[in-house]
């Protein structure tokens, strides 16, 4: 494995030599500079990973240095240091981009700590986003929002188990399947098959017959032997998207199946051995269905084992600027076209829409627009079928001097709270009565810090 680049910028010599002498090992390579312009020499000469920057430097500030880093090479993460303790200077490193920020003094060990967080999200991160799916198709989970980073991680940890089942759970077009093909791509099965159904496209009468397979002469039209989708997919993943559509009385069958790892064919008594990985997604509630009797209990707590959940497109919009340059990069590549940019009063609109649809709506759009383009640049006029992103403005238009969006009301309360506890989170979650958790999804969300 290639050993990680670090670059330390402080002007302290003994501290980047003792933070130097802590991280220099078998894992990291380091790089330390005492001026900005020195660390700008290293970065045009050595593929950085991480810098970690002092706030109060030398000829300019650390700020300053980041803002410059994110600008020419934005997939270098960053972390921040200062012995001033300044709120705001931790508020805006975090908004240009920092991966996180320590106050002077610190133990080694803290800094540590992060560098190790900030380095197994890259390599996961760079390793999902390398490899390619089944039948040629890239297999590219895009964004960098807290919430899309979660999951990153939890896919790269679960790909590991190799057995145990998964269950994704999300809105229509949020990217199941994406996910599920990203698990499969990492785990020591990414050489076998991956099989995606869709099991409300399975009429009951033909269950057995598509799960299972069937003997010659089984029934009336089985004129060939036929090995079912567990078959198909030994050794390798079977994904099964909406499994909340499937019919409850076919539920236990599919459970022995998951349970027993043996199937046996229409038609005769032989059992086959099966090693499946099953991944299971729903749009459903499937705690609901399971009160309400809808769905087997057992079977969900079978497919429950590892659960990922992928919100909707509205509750991580910091995603949408990198989601809508990768749609149109890759659909105008495939168009033959060579588009390379939004119209600026389209992309703000893009921005503020709420996507019902999910990222499968955003890709929609930026393809139709692509087909309707003749330009280099995507203009207003190829987004006349989507009234809908200007509906917003029109009503708003009424109301000039009133605050209608539930989420402005949010956002405005959140960032009032912070400020009267001095950016305490745990104090502003427990002010707003809800988890840490829930608030750093906020915060993230409406962009606060």
């Amino acid at each position: 494995m290639k050993r990680q680049s670090v670059l330390i910028l402080d002007d302290e010599e003994g501290f980047r030599n003792e933070l130097k002498e802590y991280l220099d090992d078998k894992v990291f390579k380091i790089y330390t500079a005492g001026l900005p312009s020195q660390a700008f020499k290293i970065l045009e000469r050595n593929n950085i990973d991480i810098a970690i920057l002092d706030i109060r430097l030398p000829e300019m500030d650390g700020l300053s240095v980041l803002q410059k880093i994110k600008q020419k090479y934005p997939d270098i993460e960053t972390i921040m240091m200062t012995g001033f303790g300044e709120m705001d200077y931790a508020i805006n490193a975090l908004r240009l981009g920092a991966s996180d920020f320590f106050n002077k003094p610190f133990k080694l060990s803290e800094i540590g700590n992060a560098v190790s967080r900030v380095s197994k999200y890259l390599r996961v991160s760079k390793e999902i986003k390398s490899h390619n799916g089944v039948n040629g198709k890239d297999i590219k989970i895009v964004g960098d929002s807290k919430a899309i980073n979660d999951i990153i991680e939890l896919i790269s940890k679960v790909a590991q188990s190799d057995d145990a089942t998964v269950l994704i759970s999300g809105e229509s077009g949020t990217g199941k399947e994406l996910v599920a093909r990203a698990i499969h791509k990492l785990s020591n099965r990414k050489n076998n098959r991956f099989i995606a159904v869709n099991s409300s496209s399975i009429p009951e009468e033909l269950f057995e017959n598509e799960f299972f397979g069937h003997k010659k002469g089984s029934y009336t039209d089985a004129k060939d032997d036929q090995i079912g989708l567990f078959r198909a997919a030994h050794k390798g993943t079977l994904f099964l998207d909406e499994i909340g559509d499937m019919k409850y009385d076919l539920q236990s069958k599919f459970l022995r199946v998951i349970e027993d790892k043996k199937v046996s064919e229409l038609g005769t008594h032989k059992e086959f051995p099966v090693d499946v990985r099953v991944i299971a997604a729903t749009n459903h509630d499937l705690k609901r269905m399971v009160k309400d009797k809808l769905f087997r209990a057992d079977l969900y707590h079978r497919l429950n084992i590892f659960s990922i959940h992928i919100p909707p497109l509205r509750e991580r919009m910091d995603d949408v600027p990198l989601l809508v340059e990768h749609f149109i990069n890759e659909i105008s590549k495939k168009a033959g076209k060579n588009i390379t940019k939004i119209d600026s009063k389209v992309f703000d609109k893009l921005k503020n829409y709420d996507y019902p649809g999910n990222v499968r709506e955003l890709k929609n759009m930026i393809e139709r627009a692509v087909i309707l383009s003749d330009n280099e640049i995507l203009e207003e006029d190829c987004f006349t079928s989507f009234a809908f992103l200007w509906e917003k403005e029109k009503r708003t238009d009424e109301f000039k001097d009133e605050i209608l969006d539930l989420a402005e009301i949010e956002k405005a309360h959140i960032k009032k709270v912070l400020k009267m506890v001095k950016f305490n989170k745990s104090k502003a979650a427990k002010l707003l009565n809800i988890s840490r958790q829930a608030l750093d999804r906020k915060i993230n969300k409406y962009n606060i810090m």
